[in-house]
């Protein structure tokens, strides 16, 4: 199998979700580099369990199995998420999430020791080393190749949309920086990462692929980390474009979005329609417009420059998808992209708590707190 051109075909929409989550000390509320040993521990006594150990050594990632809706996939992470904590529990240590911590020295926090992850280390240096973040990434199946590209390129037009309702990294080193995920604004710097090219169908993906790997680049890394990718392995489109949240609820809201979206696009090339499209630099406008403000973002809507707040684009979309999430199975999460417009998303939640107490700790336990309820925080 060439793996940059041979794409296992997914028959189904089916659908998988990554959730990258840190252990903190619940004294000092800084991350530590205890993850091993919880995952360790959590697969001794629950051998079915399988946790990936990731870049740095404070993070846990669940990963679903393939899953058919949101709330599969959600149930498993629930009850994941539940063992986890019973063994972080007895090592006295939290569980916390967000798109990056408000405060944990990066030179203080090691890296896994995986040959990949020192090779990117050795390569980007000092960006590469401020890599103090965390996502969540969807999958879902594709059945052919073709469809791939006009997919990700429409998903592109929604880019703003994802990462406002998930936006949760407001602070670093101690400050406030201002935007609603400062993890985009990091993420970007590392050579593979960032927005992907409009390529024009798979061929032409393949040929990148392709030089890339004759250039050395992927040799380095293994594989590019753009915003929304294929897997080919997989017979998926991956989107990466969302922050971590610091709860299942606000993530089960986060899935159902994308999982409706891709879907929604692909029934548009059933009937034939042109999908959306904006300009690159449209494109890069509104990921700095959706990183920078989050909800009360003014987005490019159009190829003629057009604009609309996206509080009112993601009530639009919502009420659009409607049809498409009760075929998939996931009205109920759907609709809580309309509770994270009323009640506000993560970042609006931690500067509210920061801007009261000054204290970034106070903000780090709200969120283990949150993840720590199912209900909403």
């Amino acid at each position: 199998m060439d793996p940059y051109r041979d794409f296992k075909r997914s028959p189904e929409p089916t659908l998988g979700v990554e959730w990258e989550i840190g252990v903190v000390d619940p004294i000092t509320r800084d991350l530590v580099p205890r993850a091993v040993e919880v995952i360790e521990e959590v697969e001794r006594r629950y051998p079915d369990i399988h946790l990936e150990r990731e870049f740095l050594q404070n993070t846990i990632e669940l990963v679903t199995p393939v899953c058919h809706t949101t709330p599969e996939a959600v149930a498993y992470l629930t009850e994941t998420l539940g063992k986890i904590r019973e063994v972080a529990t007895d090592k006295d240590l939290r569980l916390w999430a967000g798109g990056g911590h408000p405060f944990s020295d990066f030179r203080k926090q090691p890296v896994s020791p995986k040959m990949t992850y020192a090779e990117i280390i050795n390569r980007t240096q000092y960006w590469g080393q401020q890599m103090l973040l965390w996502g969540i990434h969807v999958h879902v199946g594709i059945r052919h190749e073709d469809r791939v590209w006009p997919i990700i390129n429409a998903l592109m037009t929604k880019y703003a949309h994802l990462l406002a309702i998930s936006a949760s990294s407001p602070g670093w080193d101690g400050l406030d920086t201002g935007y609603a995920s400062n993890r985009t604004m990091l993420y970007q710097q590392l050579p593979t990462a960032g927005m992907p090219y409009q390529f024009k169908d798979w061929d032409d993906w393949v040929q990148f692929m392709t030089d890339q790997n004759t250039s050395g680049v992927i040799s380095h890394t293994g594989s590019m980390h753009f915003d929304i990718r294929p897997a080919a392995k997989w017979g998926t489109i991956e989107v990466r474009i969302s922050d971590a949240t610091s709860n299942l609820r606000e993530l089960a809201g986060v899935v159902a979005l994308t999982h409706c979206l891709v879907v929604y696009f692909d029934q548009m090339i059933d009937e034939g329609k042109e999908l959306p499209t904006l300009q690159p630099w449209h494109n890069a406008e509104n990921k700095w417009r959706g990183a920078r403000y989050g909800l009360e973002a003014l987005v490019i809507t159009s190829r003629e420059t057009e604009e609309r707040w996206i509080s009112e684009e993601l009530a639009e979309l919502v009420d659009e998808l409607r049809p498409t999430a009760e075929r998939l199975g996931c009205s109920d999460e759907l609709e809580i992209v309309m509770e994270i417009l009323e009640r506000g998303a993560g970042y609006q939640r931690q500067r509210r708590i920061f801007q009261v107490s000054r204290d970034w700790k106070q903000v780090v336990d709200n969120s283990c707190d949150e993840m720590e309820r199912l209900t909403w925080p």
